[in-house]
């Protein structure tokens, strides 16, 4: 496929301004992830920037595996243990409390139905687990905070994932069932923790006999992904893979 002149132009630009925030970030106080929000809000207003349309499945593949991997990588994990009650709280009770609440807005405001409005409460109550931290970061927040949000944002999404198929299944069919809920939580963690541990526990052992640095580095860029992709195919958490791994 030929790439023209005005869509290479098109490219440097959105290059340019992506530099660009990343440059204005630290000198005008503002997390970058915030930054980028405000700036792709911005351009997406702009005259003549073109349209970009990418399969949100595949944005999900390719990118969050090795960011998961990274963020849980580089966490404490002496900090996670000693704050494992919070985080569990958290990770569970914020997520469950954040769907209903969405839920309960979404019904009274624009009268969406309680499956349909569940289904956008389990969609958006996860946070994400790289942004999160990065902002708290900058902002200074004290470190124990950090490490909880950090902590949180990444176990989060195996209840997300939980009360989205459950609310689905309930918009369905008009079914719905906490028994069911329950299981699947603890069918979708156990067994994405499951593969993250053997897939860490492999990489583990063939990295302490590899003595060359851009095979290792090679070696750490494919774990996310090692990780990820059987779990999302057997249909559990590959967030929790990704990170247990990490």
């Amino acid at each position: 496929m030929e790439i023209h002149g005005t869509e290479l132009m098109q490219l440097f630009g959105l290059l340019t301004a992506v530099g660009a925030l990343l440059f204005l970030s630290p000198r005008a106080g503002i997390p970058y992830p915030i930054l980028m929000v405000l700036g792709g809000l911005v351009l997406s207003f702009v005259p003549g920037v073109p349209d970009f349309e990418l399969p949100p499945e595949l944005v999900l593949v390719a990118f969050l595996p090795p960011l998961l991997y990274a963020a849980a990588f580089f966490t404490s994990l002496r900090d996670l243990r000693a704050n494992v009650k919070p985080i569990g709280l958290l990770s569970i009770g914020l997520v469950a409390a954040t769907t209903a609440g969405v839920a309960v807005v979404a019904h009274s405001v624009v009268d969406m139905p309680w499956p349909a409005a569940f289904v956008l409460g389990a969609i958006v109550s996860p946070t994400d687990p790289i942004a999160a931290t990065s902002i708290a970061r900058r902002l200074g927040v004290p470190r124990r905070i950090v490490t909880i949000v950090e902590g949180e944002s990444l176990v989060n999404d195996a209840t997300a994932l939980v009360f989205y198929r459950v609310a689905v299944v309930a918009a369905a069919t008009g079914a719905f069932s906490i028994w069911e809920a329950g299981g699947r939580l603890v069918v979708n963690a156990a067994a994405g923790i499951g593969i993250g541990l053997g897939v860490g526990f492999v990489v583990r052992q063939v990295r302490k006999r590899m003595d060359d640095p851009p095979s290792e580095i090679a070696v750490a860029l494919l774990t996310g992904y090692i990780a990820y992709l059987p779990a999302e195919a057997a249909g559990v958490s590959a967030v929790l893979a990704a990170v247990t791994a990490g």
